[in-house]
């Protein structure tokens, strides 16, 4: 057991059927397969959408419209709309369909290792696209695209979240790693480990980054207290903190801002 100190910080679906399970109500029995007329159908609408997301671009289509497009190469032959409309309703909105963990994923029906491949792939892009506005960037001088980031990586988990961010000298971004995770209420922090770990990366200053799954990103006592804490084992080796920033489901709190560095 470590003994160093640590913190916690605290703060029904339409169907979706494949159609080759179809029951035929002529025959009692299941279907081969979708009728040529459904086949050509769907190629149809398939079509629409793609002419529709290729001229007008993604404002031209609902969230439902275009998690169908995503749900495409995962079922090629099924009716992705369904499925689409049961995602929304379970999770709400695209974000968080696509930041729900796989077993939540998996509890609606019709989900399976394809879809759940699918859906953490778009997300991973999504998550490398923010972060590529940030990184080996002055950040700094990127203050806006950093939160954007955070929002993208963080505000929609269901647990909370550890992150540091590493800067050299010219507060240029080399790395951004998740030093743990934890529940919805809190995450164990060691301060050792943090700075421990800019050290081993030549880091000069730190920005500390965690999310409030109840999406209000008030900081709690704890919050506080491990922030001091880190601080005061940052300036013993001249290191700088920078900010902490809590990412909640709308907004984020500055804890430079509030007074609290």
């Amino acid at each position: 057991m470590s003994d160093q100190p640590s913190f916690s910080f605290g703060e029904l679906s339409p169907r979706f059927v494949p159609e080759a399970t179809v029951p035929s109500p002529a025959l009692g029995r299941k279907a081969a397969g979708p009728s040529k007329g459904a086949e050509l159908h769907r190629h149809a609408h398939r079509d629409r959408l793609r002419q529709r997301f290729s001229s007008g671009g993604a404002d031209a289509v609902p969230d439902y419209e275009l998690l169908e497009m995503i749900l495409y190469r995962a079922l090629p032959r099924g009716d992705t709309k369904p499925l689409a409309k049961a995602l929304l309703k379970r999770f709400g909105d695209i974000n968080h369909v696509l930041a729900a963990p796989p077993a939540r994923l998996k509890e609606v029906e019709g989900v399976g290792e394809r879809v759940v491949f699918e859906l953490k792939l778009m997300e991973a892009v999504g998550h490398r696209m923010a972060r590529a506005r940030v990184l080996k960037r002055p950040i700094l001088s990127s203050w806006d695209a950093l939160l954007d980031y955070c929002q993208t990586a963080m505000a929609h988990r269901d647990l909370e979240q550890f992150r540091v961010l590493y800067l050299d000298r010219k507060n240029v971004l080399i790395a951004d790693e998740a030093q743990a995770d934890g529940t919805v209420d809190h995450v164990p922090v060691y301060p050792r480990e943090v700075v421990k770990r800019a050290l081993e990366l030549n880091a000069s200053a730190l920005i500390l980054v965690h999310n409030h799954p109840s999406g209000d990103p008030s900081p709690s006592r704890a919050d506080i207290d491990m922030t001091n804490a880190i601080r005061d084992a940052a300036e013993v080796l001249g290191l700088v903190i920078h900010d902490h920033l809590i990412i909640g489901k709308a907004r984020q709190v500055s804890f430079r801002s509030e007074g609290y560095l």
